[in-house]
């Protein structure tokens, strides 16, 4: 660890504690240069992202696995590779943005429910049907009836403002 004030390789830990939460340890530095001190903190970072599953189980992020899950709820349908690689990226980046690096299956859920709502109403359905695990044919119908319910409101203030 190089000095903040001098610049100097050699410092030296003279103190070392935990955090409240424990999930970093401080350390207490001096340079044995200029004898400047300071603390530094250090934090667990994992090489890619966790995702925690409903069952509680952690487990790596997959990128391929989103993507087949996209590849799934858009098949059939008008939509590019290029757009399902960019829906991708954008998911990834979302989750790499977040500080924490164990994100939950549904936040994903979300967030892919979301970008596909916006991309193609039959792809959306037919992906929230599989993630919210519908049962019964009522359900999927409350969520056909509110996507079209937001079409004909989009509808409707488009018209209004001719």
């Amino acid at each position: 660890m190089n000095c903040p004030d001098c610049g100097n390789e050699r410092t030296r830990v003279i103190d070392t504690g935990t955090s409240a939460d424990g999930t970093s340890v401080r350390r207490r530095r001096e340079c044995q240069r200029c004898s400047f001190r300071f603390t530094t903190y250090e934090r667990p970072e994992w090489e890619s992202l966790q995702v925690k599953k409903r069952d509680g189980t952690i487990e790596s992020f997959d990128r391929q696995k989103l993507r087949a899950g996209i590849e799934r709820a858009v098949e059939k349908r008008d939509v590019a590779e290029t757009t399902v690689t960019a829906l991708v990226d954008d998911i990834e980046s979302e989750l790499q943005g977040r500080e924490a690096r164990i994100v939950s299956s549904s936040l994903i859920g979300e967030l892919v429910s979301e970008n596909l709502r916006t991309l193609d109403k039959v792809a959306y359905i037919r992906f929230v049907s599989v993630y919210k695990a519908f049962s019964e044919p009522q359900e999927f119908l409350r969520e056909l009836d509110a996507v079209l319910d937001a079409e004909l409101d989009d509808f409707d203030a488009s018209n209004s403002s001719l």
